[in-house]
């Protein structure tokens, strides 16, 4: 009996504690990789009560346990479907070309990179979102960098023409045509089965993506140039919901996300590569599990300028013409100003 009577005052005082809570339905990305396994469920399912002093609850699915495509996501939030959405930004472009321009392949070799990138991008950003989708920007947050596993032997980027690769966007197929390869569209679930019946010769994803979703069982080489980009995780509240908070409850909660998935998963970024590499390679300490024991084919300086050039003279030039003249000039007056390059208009 005292049993039941604590368990009955324990579950009293819960309920007090949430009554006033705003309960926040939140569609999060992949289940089975590090971002959403290692800072999206701790913040949304642990750490937001306690770190918006009981403002705010969250009930956390993904969108793959959904069963719902990556580039749904926004839609749908922008519908009101659920209040905050996360989804790789390149799998949106179909939607809003001009986000394109927050991950352009191979000007960001480097984490620290990487985020001077996406923070320049950042109000560009904002307004994309509220735009197209009817949603405030929470958090960008990044995936590793995205690099190329094969199925047989490469020695270096001129290895892929002929080749048919799964991209990771579109400019990373771009890219990939423009070398000679022939760009496939494969979802991110699908690869390995791809891979294994030699549908696919290569795949883009990142290096701890591809590990850990298995891609070294069916793939046995590894280069690391970064076909790709980061693949950024944008992270969204439909902007009706964010408008209805306080001011407040909207300064706890962008705080709560910066502080509790943001910045720690940029922290991850800046040494995760050469720990991905080792699990994939077998070289090095792999604090992931398993070490695989793929075959790692550094990029040598023609392959980098090779990419350099095409980058410059087809991708973005592309990019380009399918964007529009206004966001050209804030990408080149954001981003270009910060990594160093033009796109011509």
């Amino acid at each position: 009996m005292t049993r039941i009577l604590t368990a009955a005052l324990l579950a009293s005082a819960a309920l007090t504690v949430s009554a006033g809570a705003e309960e926040l339905n939140v569609v999060g990305t992949w289940s089975n990789l590090p971002l959403y396994q290692d800072f999206e469920t701790p913040l949304w399912t642990e750490a937001l009560s306690d770190a918006t002093g009981g403002e705010f609850t969250a009930n956390l699915t993904s969108f793959d346990q959904m069963g719902i495509a990556g580039a749904d996501v926004f839609r749908m939030l922008g519908d009101g479907v659920f209040d905050i959405g996360a989804t790789v930004a390149d799998y949106t472009v179909g939607d809003a070309p001009e986000l394109e321009g927050l991950d352009v392949p191979l000007l960001a070799t480097t984490a620290e990179d990487a985020r001077k990138m996406v923070d320049a991008a950042r109000p560009m950003v904002a307004d994309i979102m509220a735009n197209r989708f009817d949603a405030h920007v929470l958090a960008i947050a990044p995936y590793p960098p995205q690099v190329v596993f094969c199925k047989g032997k490469i020695a270096g980027l001129a290895d892929l023409k002929g080749k048919k690769v799964r991209g990771s966007g579109r400019m990373t197929t771009k890219f990939l045509e423009a070398l000679g390869a022939e760009g496939i569209n494969v979802a991110f679930s699908e690869v390995p089965g791809a891979l294994e019946r030699s549908v696919i010769d290569c795949a883009v994803t990142g290096a701890g993506s591809g590990y850990s979703a298995g891609w070294w069982e069916v793939s046995d080489h590894l280069m690391t140039l970064p076909l790709g980009g980061w693949d950024p995780v944008v992270v969204a509240m439909n902007k009706d919901r964010w408008d209805g908070l306080s001011a407040e409850q909207q300064q706890m909660l962008q705080k709560a996300v910066t502080e509790g998935l943001e910045t720690p998963a940029w922290n991850a970024a800046a040494g995760g590569l050469e720990g991905d590499i080792a699990c994939l390679t077998g070289k090095g300490e792999c604090a992931a599990g398993q070490a695989a024991s793929m075959t790692l084919v550094q990029p040598t300086a023609e392959d980098t300028a090779q990419a350099a050039e095409i980058l410059k003279t087809e991708v973005l030039p592309d990019w380009a013409s399918r964007a529009g003249n206004e966001w050209v000039t804030r990408w080149n007056e954001t981003v270009g100003a910060a990594m160093g390059v033009t796109v011509g208009q």
